[in-house]
């Protein structure tokens, strides 16, 4: 019954789809209060450093400067680059906009973000947040160098070697990465390349971005029948199925990319997908990890929609994945300001990637 209403999605229906994921001044303003809450919360912290000696036994915010907040690294770096992103699409009303702009010169200071690079000098912390912190932090400096504002060209040249530090360490890894890493959580390898594609093609980095397209097509090309019931795992956050996809409508042509997409996912246009095209329900919001269930719904549906957006349009894919998409998004909207820090410090950044339509 859902296959054959999924085929009589029209042109008109996709569009009302398309609008009702549109970020509104309401969700702008409510998204950023939750990044301002986070990004300067020190405690509860998980800091993932390695620890080298006993005098590298410090507290968040003497490791991290800037980057304390909000649980974890990663999400304070993408809780960043959220409030410049909405700050720069003119999302935030009037007030909320001011309270941004002066939290964002307030934290991306020219030393911190020194000593924010400092912390990759040492041997033991080259891998930290490799490759997902990563793949934040080079789509803050981004957002950061596409917007022409002299705020945004101050903390771009500030957030500059610590960029550079990240680009060095990628370009070093990507080469000896002879595997992709298929999970639905943070080591995922074709989330990160996305962004890195989307980074190195921002700053005009060719050499970056034919290293990122050779390794997208060694680890990728040749995949048939992705295992579409196997997902999701019980604390996914990402569907790692749906991550290559959007990777890989980045880098084939829109002929070879409907061909490996048919091949890749081929019961697509019958609906026949296994649980990807299900949102996942979350049980307990208040669990830190039974919560990425809800963030899995956000990114699945902003990869659905990437993923249709290399479609024709008459293309009947299209039609079942902004159907599944609109779904997707209703379901992990309703967990994103939740009062529980365990999704709150970092779904926010999820909703806005999504319906501010990043990446596509």
């Amino acid at each position: 019954m859902r296959a054959a209403t999924a085929t009589l999605v029209t042109a008109a229906a996709l569009a009302s789809m398309s609008a009702a994921a549109t970020l509104t001044e309401a969700q702008a303003d409510a998204y950023a209060a939750l990044a301002l809450a986070g990004i300067t919360r020190e405690f509860p912290n998980k800091p993932m450093h390695v620890h080298a000696g006993p005098g590298s036994a410090r507290r968040p915010r003497a490791l991290h400067p800037v980057f304390y907040g909000c649980y974890d690294w990663h999400s304070a770096v993408h809780g960043h680059w959220m409030l410049v992103r909405l700050l720069r699409g003119g999302h935030l009303g009037e007030d909320k906009a001011a309270a941004v702009r002066a939290a964002l010169d307030a934290q991306l200071t020219a030393d911190g973000l020194a000593a924010e690079a400092a912390y990759f000098d040492a041997p033991e912390n080259r891998s930290y947040e490799r490759m997902y912190g990563w793949a934040w932090l080079l789509r803050l400096a981004a957002e950061l160098r596409a917007w022409d504002d002299p705020d945004a060209r101050r903390w771009a040249a500030d957030l500059g070697p610590l960029e550079a530090k990240i680009v060095a360490l990628a370009k070093a890894y990507l080469p000896k990465l002879d595997w992709p890493v298929r999970c639905g959580f943070h080591p995922e390898s074709s989330f990160a390349l996305g962004q890195f594609h989307d980074y190195a093609h921002e700053v005009g980095d060719a050499e970056f971005v034919k290293l990122i397209e050779a390794k997208a097509r060694a680890f990728y090309a040749a995949d048939r029948d992705y295992p579409v019931r196997y997902e999701p795992s019980g604390n996914d956050f990402f569907s790692a199925g749906l991550n290559e996809a959007d990777l890989m409508r980045r880098v084939l042509p829109a002929d070879a990319f409907s061909a490996w997409l048919d091949a890749f996912f081929p019961g697509l246009a019958g609906r026949e997908m296994g649980n990807l095209l299900t949102p996942a329900e979350v049980s307990d919001p208040s669990d830190g990890h039974l919560v990425h269930l809800a963030g899995l719904n956000l990114n699945r549906a902003w990869t659905m929609r990437g993923i249709a957006s290399a479609l024709p349009d008459e293309d009947p894919r299209q039609a079942v994945l902004e159907g599944a998409a609109a779904e997707h998004t209703e379901a992990g909207l309703a967990y994103v300001d939740s009062g529980h820090y365990e999704g709150d410090h970092w779904l926010a950044s999820f909703a806005v990637y999504l319906l501010d339509g990043v990446g596509r």
